[in-house]
């Protein structure tokens, strides 16, 4: 068996595990085997927006492609920026068979050898995605800000668009870090450089904004898995990338506006939120030895600050502190909000209005809010009652962790087949979770965690230590350290 083939065959039995079904159900392929191709306009309130130099930029082999962006700036300074969201629901009916397992599962599942698609991939890489170069129909999220960021106008309506140019964010964020020239398919599109400045531009005054009002800045712990044919050959951490910035701020923005424009229509959110940190006085503790003093009471603004003080003093321990600081937030849930209920927020963005709309192809409660926008467009009743959403935001809120714990168990498994040939090495390292359960510590190279077998009395979460790895269980992806 090739070490691809046992991280797949691993990946597979965690998915059973945790209640995730890793193959479409029979009635479902069939469904889909039955359609004959894209989803079509049935009526004349679709706009016909395929003239725009519209663009998608994702990951280098995503063919997932669930929006595309273009910005039109005025002469007064301000830019009127159109998301484009795939129309998932005209081709996934509620109650169908393929609708039923995508409820189940509710997510995408992405691991270092396997992808467990929500949608069969003949709907979310052909027929439901912003595929290159065709006509697709989208639900579009339009809003206008001002030079400073501030949301000025929205608008939602269908239209139909056409990708003029499958951007990826490595090659657009070299370009626009000056390290790299103009990809090819942007070169090809007369237009298109000056759009990708626009749009860069406006998502930078997007996310100057947010962070005046107490937005987060962390560091990714997204690594990349480098496979040679079927041998996995190492396990990078992921840079950074200006361009994956532009997108999350754009599409963001697109999240409160769709929050508030279902809102005003008075019907009930499927929110996203996370609430105020769970330790707090935690963080406060670790700001401390920084010589940093929060204050008593949750403040996003507060520890942005610090955030940004220790990231310009200390850049190469901030991927710890970040990681460090998100497990001591806790973590984010739906919740249903019905019409004129004053919403809870997400701390870690600083916004009050935010749902999912911006991934239909990859996440259910998108589709779910694309389901509401559309009913809301043609002047029909919710699809859902409060019950069901209710249901359906716990349901989401379980399987979206099972999903994080199945792709953090991959992952850790394949790490553990990377350096078992190291078991007795010394590596330094940060503890990251600290409760009953155990405590876990994180080594930045290679990027690795597990857990702290032996030696780990009076330490907590921030704490550093000097570890020695001591075990390694492929199958189970366990990484087990003990105290040098």
């Amino acid at each position: 068996m090739t070490q691809r083939d046992e991280l797949r065959a691993i990946a597979v039995a965690a998915m059973r595990a945790r209640g995730l079904d890793p193959d479409f159900p029979p009635r479902a392929l069939a469904e889909v085997a039955a359609l004959r191709g894209a989803p079509q306009p049935t009526g004349r309130a679709t706009r016909d927006l395929r003239g725009r130099p519209w663009c998608s930029i994702d990951n280098d082999e995503s063919r997932d492609l669930d929006q595309l962006s273009v910005a039109e700036p005025s002469a007064n300074g301000d830019v009127k920026i159109l998301v484009a969201i795939a129309d998932v629901d005209a081709a996934v009916h509620k109650g169908s068979a393929v609708d039923r397992h995508a409820a189940q599962n509710t997510t995408s599942v992405y691991t270092p050898a396997v992808i467990f698609p929500m949608l069969p991939e003949k709907l979310s890489t052909d027929l439901t995605s912003l595929a290159d170069q065709q006509d697709r129909l989208s639900i579009v999220i339009e809003y206008v800000i001002g030079q400073q960021g501030d949301l000025k106008s929205s608008d939602v309506y269908a239209a139909v668009v056409r990708n003029r140019a499958k951007l990826a964010y490595k090659s657009v964020g070299a370009w626009l870090a000056n390290e790299g020239p103009l990809p090819a398919a942007a070169a090809a599109v007369p237009e298109m450089e000056e759009q990708l400045r626009i749009q860069d531009r406006a998502a930078q005054a997007l996310d100057q904004l947010r962070h005046t009002h107490g937005a987060l800045e962390f560091e990714s712990d997204d690594v990349e898995h480098v496979f040679d044919g079927e041998t996995l050959r190492s396990v990078e951490p992921a840079r950074s990338n200006r361009a994956k910035k532009l997108i999350e701020n754009l599409m963001i923005a697109a999240n409160g506006v769709t929050a508030r424009f279902l809102e005003g229509r008075g019907f009930p959110l499927l929110r996203r939120v996370v609430r105020s940190p769970e330790r707090w006085d935690r963080i406060r503790a670790l700001a401390r030895q920084f010589g940093d003093d929060l204050p008593s009471l949750a403040d996003s603004a507060a520890l942005g600050a610090f955030l940004s003080r220790r990231k310009a003093a200390a850049p190469d321990q901030f991927a710890d502190l970040s990681r460090t600081v998100i497990k001591l937030l806790g973590s984010g849930e739906y919740v249903v909000d019905p019409p004129g209920v004053e919403p809870p927020g997400h701390f870690g963005l600083a916004v009050r209005d935010y749902t999912h709309s911006t991934a239909p192809n990859r996440r259910y409660p998108d589709v779910v809010t694309q389901r509401l926008i559309k009913a809301s467009l043609a002047g029909r009743p919710s699809p859902y009652t409060i019950e069901e959403l209710e249901s359906l935001a716990t349901h989401c809120t379980r399987q979206e962790d099972a999903a994080n714990k199945v792709e953090r168990q991959v992952r850790k498994s394949a790490v553990a087949m990377l350096v078992r040939s190291r078991v007795g090495e010394q590596f330094d390292a940060i503890v990251t979770g600290a409760s009953p359960k155990g405590t876990f510590v994180r080594v930045a190279t290679p990027p690795m965690e597990g857990m702290l077998v032996q030696g780990m009395h009076g330490l907590d979460v921030g704490d550093r230590a000097r570890v020695r790895l001591a075990n390694v269980d492929v199958e189970r992806g366990y990484i087990d350290f003990v105290r040098a």
